[in-house]
């Protein structure tokens, strides 16, 4: 994994110490919550910790909340005003975790708790819920209840229909969301990226703003709502229903947050097809100029960078970002050393009572995964996925075969005994290129088998995986993963499919007749390697 390399504007740690600023934000494609705040001699001062995707933060008083892959984190300050531990002057300690599921949880806020209306025992916290297209708070007994939803989005589901993504608050009660689509199918936000996007107002459930690119983190800050046209790279505000850019970011944008009359926006590189097509993309490309990954600092009086925050190596994306004004420099306990073990508060302690170092006490089978650390971080990996035994079944197996949504290179490592060739080998020394399609086959709600392409520049795309079970073969579910695959490469826009394989015994038996059988060009074989074709426009054609 390559280094984080940091660079800054020369006086944004002098300006942020005068203010007395600090900063936090995530990025769930390093999974990493970071704090940047500064040293007494003016340097930046940043400090990370490890969380499993984090993504939406919200920051109120002592607290901070912060969504991860399938849990709602509150952290609290544990430091007295004026006490420093570990070097900082807040220390910020995960005290509750409530477990949602995997919600794909963007935004999160908290609402005055006089919002009776929204039915809901604890209505402090509210939270986009992207993957079932609602807005949703905590209940007991639940993962989420939803208390309001787009009027087009006529069910509930798991199928992130509108990419419902940002929320913003008007005195304490939810006012505005924004959606980079209105379409009501599995994922149909993908196909609207460029102008599909869209700003509603929550309380009469109309839409305020349309023909968007893919519109994030709304925020009602000074009288106008502010928000991120994330597509063409633009920081603006809605005036009689038009989107008024005042500021054009180098990035894809995505979070935004406030200190006084300045804007802090998030940018991200570009990242496979589903940035891909933008206008940010054109325009970046006709200037000559790189996407870049940092914070700009947006004076709103002029709309110049008054500062700038840039990073390179590993971090390629951020998701959301807060201010936590009075604070010089922020920090968190973290799941990974002893100090959230040894650090103990209690009434009338008078501050952190540090406890003696134990020995650890002996515990029989594997080490559990640490709740709200991504896997990789596990000090005791756990096994992956194994493929399943045999079925025994004298009759045909009844298949369910689904797309397969938001792949990357991470979440498919738990999935590499379905890759083949192996994934995971690959990943290690090519990257991913463009956005991956997946499809699943699965028996009884067991998964069989899976077929994975990446969409490649040109309307190509690249068969990477075809895998089913052993226990399931020769019952023409490869034959129909590789169908069900090149009906989502056509809805992609790919007009033609490529595969490059090793020639063994097994893929002259089994992988050569089933190309021939979906009418791909024969193989062409140069020292032990084939590569194949097939043309996808009659399928284009025939929809």
């Amino acid at each position: 994994m390559s280094s984080l390399e940091l660079t800054a504007s020369p006086d944004l740690a002098g300006w942020l110490r005068e203010q007395s600023l600090s900063v936090a934000f995530t990025t769930y494609q390093t999974n990493r919550l970071f704090f940047m705040g500064t040293t007494p001699d003016n340097r930046l001062a940043l400090h990370e910790r490890l969380f499993d995707k984090p993504m939406g933060l919200y920051a109120q008083g002592d607290r901070l909340y912060m969504s991860t892959r399938y849990q709602l984190w509150q952290f609290e300050n544990c430091l007295e005003l004026g006490t420093q531990q570990l070097g900082a002057d807040r220390l910020y300690v995960p005290r509750l975790a409530y477990t949602t599921g995997d919600l794909n949880i963007h935004d999160v806020v908290l609402t005055h708790r006089s919002t009776e209306q929204l039915g809901a025992e604890h209505p402090d916290i509210l939270f986009v819920n992207t993957d079932f297209s609602c807005l949703a708070t905590l209940k007991p007994g639940y993962s989420f209840a939803p208390v309001w939803q787009p009027p087009f989005i006529s069910k509930l589901a798991a199928e992130d229909r509108c990419h419902l993504n940002g929320l913003a608050m008007v005195e304490g009660q939810p006012a505005f969301v924004t959606a980079c689509s209105t379409t009501d199918t599995a994922a149909g936000w993908r196909d609207h990226r460029v102008n599909g996007g869209v700003v509603m107002h929550v309380p009469s459930s109309e839409i305020v703003a349309t023909g968007l690119s893919m519109p994030h983190s709304p925020r009602w800050y000074g009288g106008k709502l502010w928000l991120l046209n994330s597509g063409t790279g633009e920081l603006g505000y809605l005036d009689d229903q038009q989107f008024v850019p005042i500021t054009f970011c180098p990035g894809f944008v995505r979070g935004l947050a406030f200190f006084e009359h300045y804007a802090f926006v998030g940018l991200s590189k570009l990242r496979s097809r589903t940035f891909g097509g933008l206008l940010l993309e054109e325009r970046l490309a006709k200037e000559g100029r790189e996407p870049q990954c940092g914070l700009m600092v947006i004076d709103l009086t002029t709309g110049e960078t008054a500062h700038w925050l840039h990073l390179d190596g590993v971090v390629e994306e951020l998701f959301d970002v807060v201010t936590l004004p009075g604070v010089l420099q922020p920090k968190a306990l973290g799941f990974q050393n002893e100090d959230i073990q040894r650090l103990v508060t209690f009434p009338g302690s008078n501050g952190i009572v540090t406890t003696k170092p134990t020995v650890k006490r002996p515990s029989q089978g594997a080490i559990a995964p640490v709740p709200g650390l991504p896997k990789e971080a596990w000090e005791s990996p756990q096994p992956a996925p194994s493929p399943p035994q045999p079925l025994s079944s004298p009759t045909p197996l009844a298949v369910k075969f689904q797309r397969v949504f938001h792949l990357t290179p991470e979440n498919l490592a738990n999935y590499d005994a379905f890759t083949f060739p192996s994934l995971q080998k690959r990943w290690s020394h090519q990257p991913q290129r463009g956005e991956l399609i997946g499809i699943s086959a699965a028996v009884n709600g067991e998964m069989v088998g899976m077929a994975i392409a990446e969409c490649l520049p040109d309307q190509r795309a690249e068969l990477l995986s075809l895998f089913v079970a052993p226990a399931c073969r020769q019952q023409g579910i490869g034959k129909r993963l590789v169908s069900h695959l090149e009906q989502s490469l056509v809805g992609q826009g790919c007009v033609e499919v490529e595969l490059t394989y090793a020639v063994t015994p097994l893929t002259s038996a089994a992988l050569e007749p089933l190309l021939h059988q979906h009418q791909w060009m024969p193989p062409q074989s140069v020292d032990g390697v084939s590569a194949a074709r097939r043309s996808l426009k009659v399928l284009n054609q025939g929809q």
